[in-house]
């Protein structure tokens, strides 16, 4: 698919394929914190969960999208899904807390549908229209967690079951599995396939810091790591810290996390676009991450029934304009032979971010106390700041692409 076209029902298509699978993952999420203590998890169990999943996608990510390269998007991206549903099944029937970590280890391993599905939409879209549709993705995740959270916490019922949920959540994978087999078109042409597959000599597994070494991309790519360590940190805290200040359940999680899923469906879904038209990419992310510090410096200090919400939906549309930004710059610094493996890359950092984070947080909570896991968060955010102001908005990020 060319660079320079935009076809705007392959870009529909790939988003409705994207929801029907993040509404099963929308549904799982807000549970998993409730679900763990009924077989003995502790609060930092529930953070090595979040841990193991985001450890075995970290060192997949890569795979997956190089695997793109090689063998086509619609194929890996099919792939996760099957993969996908599976864990969600195996989590349905876990009667120990072992199966838990191995249900989620093994969606970690298979979780490559996004950084594939991101790598699918730059191929459909022009540079200048390149964060609008990386938004369209971020809109598909925002309704996903709108829908999931609502179904989740009415499917788990007064009764806190949490079998039918988990079911619905792969059945949900199951239908974006049979909708991408009908619909999708593969966007990586058999030439680029098999010239990837004939220049590939390095290890699938490996070579993924010298990649983007050689590319100049390292450093920006540590920022997918940093963005990320901040935004799980949120979803980690926002459970377990709304339970024990509010008294919140599932339903009420899920009634919060649904709401901001509304709110960044809004943003990601069409404002992103008409914003970075008007202002350009590093305006909108430089403001975006000025409210996303400024609402995790309120959570610091936050009590009772409207500060503690405030300070979550504050931080979170900060961060909700922050990531289709960055997708588009990555998706533009290198040439389209290698853009699955720079998705993969930024996936890759991205997880590792949903490692540092709630290892970070969970040991401060489980130490100290919230105020302090915040607070290392605000610190977090003010180097995400400067970044921004100092370091990226010194440069011209369409300018940089470089082949290997």
């Amino acid at each position: 698919m060319g660079e320079t076209k935009s076809n705007s029902l392959p870009i529909f298509l790939l988003f409705a394929v994207a929801l029907l699978d993040l509404i099963g993952f929308g549904i799982v999420i807000p549970i998993l914190p409730f679900l763990s203590p009924t077989l003995g998890a502790t609060k930092f169990d529930i953070a090595l969960i979040i841990v193991v999943y985001a450890i075995c996608s970290g060192l997949m990510a890569p795979f997956w999208g190089r695997l793109s390269d090689r063998i086509g998007r619609k194929r890996a991206l099919m792939i996760c899904l099957i993969g996908a549903s599976i864990s969600y099944f195996a989590l349905a029937f876990a009667s120990a807390l072992w199966m838990i970590y191995a249900a989620r280890a093994f969606a970690g391993l298979m979780a490559g549908n996004l950084p594939v599905a991101a790598a699918m939409m730059a191929d459909l879209t022009s540079l200048e229209k390149r964060a609008s549709a990386m938004g369209k993705l971020g809109a598909a995740f925002g309704l996903g967690l709108v829908i999931g959270p609502l179904l989740g916490g009415l499917l788990s019922g007064d009764s806190g079951s949490f079998v039918v949920p988990c079911l619905v959540a792969g059945g949900m994978s199951l239908l974006a599995l049979v909708a991408a087999a009908l619909f999708l078109k593969e966007t990586v042409s058999n030439d680029a396939r098999e010239q990837h597959r004939a220049n590939g000599a390095e290890s699938w597994f490996g070579g993924n810091i010298a990649f983007l070494r050689r590319t100049g991309n390292l450093a920006f790519v540590s920022q997918f790591t940093v963005h990320s360590a901040i935004v799980s940190s949120i979803t980690y805290l926002l459970p377990i810290w709304t339970a024990d200040r509010l008294a919140y359940s599932p339903k009420e999680v899920g009634l919060l996390l649904g709401v901001q899923g509304f709110v960044m469906a809004l943003i990601q879904g069409g404002l992103i676009g008409r914003l970075i038209s008007r202002f350009g990419e590093l305006p909108i992310i430089k403001s975006a991450l000025v409210a996303l510090v400024c609402g995790v410096g309120l959570a610091v200090f936050a009590a009772g029934s409207w500060l503690i919400p405030a300070s979550f939906f504050i931080s979170m549309t900060g961060a909700n304009f922050c990531f289709p930004i960055l997708n588009s710059m990555a998706s533009k610094r290198v040439h389209a032979q290698h853009r699955g493996r720079m998705m993969g890359a930024t996936g890759s950092a991205a997880a590792w971010g949903r490692v540092i984070g709630p290892l970070a947080t969970g040991a401060s909570v489980t130490l100290v106390g919230y105020s302090l896991a915040w607070g290392v968060l605000f610190l977090l955010g003010l180097y995400y700041v400067y970044w921004a102001y100092f370091i990226i908005g010194s440069s011209e990020v369409s300018d940089v692409s470089v082949d290997v």
